[in-house]
């Protein structure tokens, strides 16, 4: 079933699910709202048309939201004068979604979907990768919130810094060491030049010196 409703000094045809704008309403998003100047109706082949309304008929929608529309540039110019002119208009707008047209007969058809309310502002930003919660944020707010970071940052409690090293820790820490040192025992003692004699001795025939050669007698002399 659709219909054809007036608002705005227009003339919209709409049906179930349609997502219509049109001049500026009131109310706040999520608001319900409810065309009673219907000037025709259909449903399939049946057609009623009002004089100049359809009693009993109205069409329900929900208001998603209002915005500015599309900018408009005026441009005003007197040849030979040096006049030109440049201005701009958005005209204010609204967006509903329609949820159901009731007929005259009391026949009703109604939108089986959900209303979203995502604004699309926000569809815009999303779409280029945009934090849409920081947008609408003025510098001045960030400036602020900026500052009360930085005070809670110097008000959170410091980490507590370990024990400071003194000459006392140092000489405790020498003394266990010592404690603590393996104990060797008499045989291990007695053990330890023994095994190190063979090679201070390795080590004084290699630094001794060779003896030279003695020259061999010419026997051709005698």
């Amino acid at each position: 079933m659709y219909a054809v409703i007036k608002t705005g000094g227009k003339q919209y045809r709409v049906q179930p699910g349609d997502l219509l704008v049109v001049e500026k309403l009131d109310g706040e998003p999520g608001a319900a709202v409810a065309f009673g100047d219907v000037l025709m109706l259909g449903d399939g082949d049946a057609i009623t048309v009002g004089a100049p309304l359809v009693a009993g008929a109205s069409v329900a929608a929900t208001l998603v939201e209002t915005r500015k529309g599309e900018k408009v540039k005026i441009f005003k110019k007197i040849r030979r004068q040096g006049y030109r002119r440049t201005r701009g208009h958005r005209q204010a707008e609204s967006v509903l979604r329609v949820t159901g047209v009731t007929g005259a007969d009391g026949k009703e058809t109604k939108w089986d979907g959900e209303v979203s309310l995502v604004t699309k502002a926000e569809l815009d930003a999303r779409a280029r990768g945009l934090d849409w919660t920081m947008l609408n944020v003025s510098k001045k707010d960030l400036k602020i919130a900026a500052r009360i970071a930085a005070k809670d940052a110097k008000a959170a409690p410091k980490p507590a810094k370990g024990p400071k090293v003194t000459e006392a820790l140092v000489e405790e820490a020498a003394a266990s060491a010592q404690v603590n040192a393996p104990v060797e025992t008499e045989a291990q003692a007695a053990a330890a030049p023994k095994a190190a004699a063979p090679k201070a001795e390795t080590e004084k025939k290699a630094a001794a010196p060779k003896k030279a050669a003695a020259p061999k007698k010419d026997k051709s002399a005698e």
